[in-house]
């Protein structure tokens, strides 16, 4: 199994622990220290070494961070973790903060009037500390950048991962990595810049072609990498890393060199040199102005690029979605043949895993299987323990999230199943998450929209019955790289033009905290769209994942004609393009569920 299901939240260790950091704070007169869940290369994933926010507070959820004051420890979180914080850290010790409603800046000032705040500056983007800094200019308190204070006090925190890094092949990648570097040098050199510093490991990966296995489910390289103007890269990694093939796939113009050699290269360079200041480090311009060369803010020149697919990147993603459409199928028909209160959430979690190995493709699993009974489905980002496994009992919801990652493809899907008969009100619930799904598949949108014009219409008829969800409608997903990719998705916070070849997933949901967590999640790919009308340039989305959906659950009178129709033919789609490659048992169980509205 690639997941297993120890509980890694301890939240009865979180007080000592508190208490250890306040004291190794108060002996070098530091009133307050900031606990990201981030990493010195500023992704979203982190290594066991890195999972600071886990070890001290218990909680552990992808995003978030500590506050830890004299008084009050504040873990801020989303509204994907408001639930699951709860039952993860001791709120005698560690208070929930809701964020971004509460913000950072203020909620220090309301609780420490004067006093200095150490945050590791390898941790934390220029960005964030400067927003910071910002919001506490009128107050007493002073931001200071310091050695990490969690590591000393860390006894048995893991050594740094080193997995083997390996070519991704050209034909799967769709375009050589030195046309990648020459291409992005012509941009630096456009724009003056003498290099480009990367700190995103999958920025790095994409732009050399690489993987590597650095990162629990993300096939990447922990590493740093200098771009140059004249496409040259040094690329900062253990050597360990790199058997002698992977190094002749890197070529000439790449040059291997230790991670300890990063920070004296920067130290060397001539700017101006570019830096992203929403993903890298702080340390990392801090290095250089300090050495006197000239900082240029701009994008990681990777990320977009990454973000819109080649045709083979596309082809490979269809290919996938395919094979892993098929070994979901055969799960489903399986969890349908079974009687309800006959399984536990850890069984199914294996069931389907086994079904994906089963291709003989299946390279790992593109993140820990969210798989809720009943009220775990209104946890958002659930993954079930030895502690905490509940029985798939009758009459209710079971929410399945998962994906793989396979050669040619990152796959993630969600389906929300009835077992028995949960209920009306559980259908309505899940029509109108529908109903969203189904608005966005349908959207014609104009060249130029964002993801936050497009993410209303998820959740409009969810609105109308004072009901909405707690996260973004959707994330971009890279190809064999992390299931969560930027810059790309549909939010409310998004600003960034979606284009063609740019994959994202449209997942809508609705979750009753004690009772039930509904969603629903396909993969789609932004295309140019087919003339209509003045023919104005518009885009549309093209649907990467064929899984039915659960047809016992839907409302039938509370959809649209154009939205019966989509699903219709969406389910005609699913039983051409899957059927014949299921089992014949699977296949009986698909016809029925393909069955027309």
């Amino acid at each position: 199994m690639f997941q297993l299901f120890d509980q890694t939240s301890h939240p009865g260790a979180g007080p000592a622990r508190l208490a250890a950091l306040r004291a190794a704070l108060a002996a070098e007169g530091v009133a307050g220290f900031l606990v990201p869940r981030a990493d010195a290369h500023q992704g979203e994933y982190v290594a066991a070494r890195d999972e600071r926010l886990q070890w001290l507070t218990g909680f552990t959820g992808s995003a978030g961070f500590c506050i830890v004051l004299p008084d009050v420890a504040g873990v801020f979180i989303d509204g994907r973790y408001r639930v699951q914080v709860k039952a993860q850290v001791d709120q005698g010790a560690f208070t929930p903060v809701h964020w971004p409603e509460e913000k950072p800046g203020p909620w220090i000032a309301a609780h420490l009037s004067a006093g200095v705040v150490g945050f590791d500056p390898w941790l934390h983007s220029a960005e964030e500390i400067s927003k910071l800094e910002a919001a506490l200019e009128e107050t007493g308190v002073t931001l200071r950048p310091v050695t990490n204070f969690i590591d000393p006090i860390w006894p048995d925190q893991p050594e740094a991962p080193n997995g083997r890094a390996f070519a991704h092949p050209d034909a799967l990648a769709g375009e050589a990595s030195a046309d990648k570097r020459a291409r992005l040098a012509k941009g630096l050199r456009g724009a003056g810049h003498g290099a480009a510093v990367l700190t995103l490991p999958d920025s790095i990966c994409w732009l050399l072609n690489i993987r590597g296995g650095d990162v629990p489910r993300n096939p990447v390289v922990h590493a740093f990498a200098i771009l140059h103007d004249d496409a040259r890269v040094t690329l900062f990694a253990s050597g360990s890393k790199f058997d002698a093939a992977t190094r002749a796939h890197l070529g000439a113009q790449v040059t291997l060199r230790p991670p300890s050699a990063f920070v004296p290269a920067l130290r060397t360079l001539q700017g101006p040199v570019q830096i992203d200041r929403a993903t890298a480090p702080l340390a990392v311009s801090q290095e250089l102005s300090e050495a006197g060369v000239t900082v240029a803010w701009g994008d990681d020149p990777c990320r977009l690029p990454k973000a819109c697919k080649t045709l083979a990147e596309l082809d490979g993603m269809r290919e996938a979605h395919l094979r892993d459409g098929a070994a979901v199928v055969e799960f489903l028909a399986w969890l349908d043949a079974q009687p309800p209160g006959s399984l536990t959430e850890i069984d199914v979690v294996t069931a389907l895993e086994g079904y994906r190995r089963a291709t003989n493709a299946l390279y790992d699993i593109s993140f820990d299987t969210i798989c809720g009974a009943g009220p775990n489905g209104a946890i958002m980002h659930y993954r079930v323990t030895h502690q905490t496994n509940r029985t798939v009992e009758d009459n209710q919801l079971l929410l399945v999230d998962s994906g793989a990652q396979y050669r040619d493809g990152t796959t993630d899907i969600t389906r929300t199943i009835a077992i028995g008969n949960p209920g009306d009100e559980a259908r309505v619930c899940y029509t109108r998450v529908l109903a969203g799904m189904i608005a966005i598949s349908r959207v014609r949108f104009p060249k130029g929209v964002a993801g936050r014009d497009l993410d209303p219409l998820a959740r409009y008829c969810l609105w109308t019955a004072g009901q909405d969800f707690d996260h973004g409608t959707g994330h971009g997903v890279g190809a064999f790289l992390s299931v969560h990719e930027g810059p790309q998705r549909i939010s409310r916070l998004s600003e960034v033009p979606l284009e063609p070849g740019m994959i994202l997933s449209n997942e809508p949901g609705y979750y009753r905290e004690g009772a039930f967590g509904i969603r629903l999640e396909n993969l789609i790919v932004v295309q140019v769209a087919p003339p209509l009308g003045d023919n104005r340039a518009q885009f549309s989305f093209e649907t990467l994942t064929f899984v039915p959906l659960d047809r016992r659950l839907i409302v039938k009178g509370m959809l649209a004609a154009g939205d019966i129709d989509w699903l219709n033919a969406y389910h005609a789609h699913v039983l051409e393009k899957i059927g014949a490659r299921v089992s014949a048992p699977a296949l009986g169980w698909l016809v029925s569920a393909c069955a027309p509205l």
